[in-house]
């Protein structure tokens, strides 16, 4: 005898294996009412404090994006409100800030902090250290990460890599830096373990947030400042402000930024919505790194065409300063704790390996090209 079509949406599946499973399925009782309506899904608002301007190119602009991604990713479960620098809370107090409840989550650079936590500082930028490449490879790999999350932990804290600005710039400079003597009482703007480096070296180092850097050079508050990129100078417009560029970025060759979440608020979502937030991270940032490849060549031929501005190596003599001097500061950096200690070795240990792999493949590529 052939089979009624089954009707029951919840066995479709057991009628496309056959009639016999069909039939044998038992009817679902009737409770004489209405379906009952499935749960409404739990939503959150978050709010983001940065250390940027508003939608400031690449940095700014990084933020907003995984907040968009999250939104998109979560069907609007998660929203997450941006501010800029100074709009919620100061640029530099995002840390205590996102510590204290005043917001669920920041995004910045792990250096600032290092008055309240110096081993963030390997996590950021450490001078002749890691490229962008090397920092998310020992990151995700190689135990970096791990140890930043133990770093945090005690502020109750989690820390995410959300972006990277590649190699920087040595910095914006009024007069060119012809010898180590150039250096001696020269005032610039330099943050985390490069500022350290250039004290050493001479310097005076001041640590300011991106929105002060073109009034203070400019005024002569400072003799110098580093920044990021052509990208970003290009937008600041310290173009207007002096007109020579020192490179390479020794003190930063692969900076990484960070989104810091709170683990309280963090262990409140859905496990979906905590996976969101890490994807959204990862997407951040490879997004900002490969934003900063692409318009960095274009605003350098524009502050050079347009604005005459020079792009000037710094003297071998003064990177050979600057390296010697950058080994000192580590190897006291790595004393500071046991936990400094074991972040110092791993980085290191890591590097030295990579250092000998990129001898035969991104440093003999470039070379040949």
């Amino acid at each position: 005898m052939k089979s009624a079509p089954c009707s029951r949406p919840h066995v479709a599946l057991l009628f496309a294996l056959g009639p016999l499973a069909c039939t044998q399925a038992p009817a679902p009782a009737s409770t004489g009412g209405a379906p009952a309506a499935a749960p409404k899904a739990e939503t959150f608002a978050w709010k983001m404090v940065t250390t940027w301007p508003k939608n400031f190119p690449g940095l700014g602009t990084a933020p907003e994006r995984f907040a968009v991604a999250v939104n998109e990713m979560s069907g609007g479960r998660l929203t997450v409100k941006v501010y800029g620098g100074g709009e919620l809370v100061p640029p530099l107090e995002v840390f205590d800030a996102v510590a204290g409840g005043t917001a669920e989550m920041g995004h910045g650079a792990a250096y600032y902090w290092k008055g309240k936590v110096p081993e963030a500082q390997f996590f950021a930028a450490v001078p002749f250290g890691l490229t962008a490449q090397e920092m998310n490879g020992w990151l995700r790999y190689g135990g970096g990460l791990e140890l930043w999350r133990e770093t945090y932990a005690p502020h109750g804290l989690i820390p995410f890599p959300c972006g990277n600005t590649g190699v920087q710039m040595g910095g914006w400079f009024n007069k060119e830096v012809a010898s180590l003597e150039d250096i001696q009482g020269l005032k610039m703007r330099i943050p985390g373990l490069g500022g350290e480096v250039f004290e050493k070296a001479g310097g005076v180092p001041v640590l300011l947030p991106g929105s002060e850097l073109f009034t203070s050079l400019q005024t002569g508050a400072i003799d110098a400042t580093e920044w990021v990129g052509p990208y970003n100078d290009l937008a600041f417009g310290l173009h207007k402000a002096a007109k020579i560029v020192h490179y390479p970025g020794w003190h930063e060759p692969g900076t990484t930024l960070e989104l810091i979440v709170s683990k309280a608020a963090f262990d409140k979502l859905p496990k979906d919505l905590q996976a969101i937030v890490r994807y959204a991270a990862d997407y951040a940032n490879q997004s900002m790194l490969d934003e900063y490849t692409f318009r960095n060549g274009e605003a350098m031929a524009a502050l050079q065409s347009e604005h005459g501005v020079k792009f000037v190596p710094f003297p071998k003599a003064v990177l050979e300063q600057f390296r010697e001097l950058s080994s000192e500061v580590l190897a006291k950096e790595a004393e500071r704790s046991p936990l400094a200690k074991k972040i110092y070795d791993s980085f290191s240990n890591f590097q030295a390996r990579s250092r000998e792999f990129q001898q035969v493949s991104e440093k003999a590529y470039l070379e040949a090209r």
